[in-house]
């Protein structure tokens, strides 16, 4: 995911998406296309992780962009960036996909052999498949706004304050949120680990 990115900084790619979203509102169908490129595979990543399965996580990510083009006209800037507007519609999308399908499970199996790829030895790669079938396992058993959370942290990249933003929470809130989830996994992985 970074790669994609290179080296343009964080307020680059917020002015970037401004300058899109404007170039959208006033119907210029290849602003979507760059905005797909720009946050495209982020969202893909989060439906994915967010989701039970890959299937969905696609139809998730192509309905928020139909949402983005629909609704450009109602962006409003001075309620929050591009960037959170769009993860809005993403999370928001995922729970109510979850709360239809009554799916209990948010990360998919998909990822594993991708993230376990680095190391060309079998075993490193079945034990680097199990740990992370584990820690799906147990961000599985989070918490909903818990879970939430770390995954808009870790799929989405995003800051506390990015993620209560698109939360709709205070940022004070968002960080126990983050605090509690990692102590819950830190805890899960590792049983013998003290916590304070």
């Amino acid at each position: 995911m970074q790669g994609a990115r290179g080296n343009v900084t964080a307020q680059e790619r917020a002015e970037t998406a401004q300058r899109l979203m404007t170039a959208l509102a006033r119907g210029d169908r290849t602003a979507l296309a760059r905005l797909i490129a720009l946050f495209g595979a982020g969202v893909r990543a989060y439906a994915a992780q967010a989701l039970d399965s890959p299937a969905d996580a696609e139809d998730v990510a192509q309905e928020v962009f139909l949402r983005v083009w629909a609704r450009a006209d109602r962006y409003d800037p001075t309620r929050g960036a591009v960037s959170t507007w769009i993860w809005r519609i993403a999370l928001n999308l995922c729970i109510d996909r979850n709360r239809r399908g009554g799916v209990r499970r948010f990360l998919g199996l998909e990822a594993a052999p991708e993230l376990a790829d680095d190391d060309p030895r079998p075993e490193a790669r079945v034990d680097s498949r199990q740990r992370l079938d584990r820690v799906r396992g147990q961000i599985a058993r989070l918490p909903a706004r818990q879970r939430q959370a770390i995954l808009l942290r870790a799929s989405a990249e995003m800051s506390t304050a990015q993620i209560a933003e698109t939360m709709g929470i205070a940022s004070g809130a968002a960080e126990q949120l983050l605090v509690r989830a990692r102590k819950t996994l830190r805890q899960a992985m590792d049983p013998g680990e003290e916590t304070a």
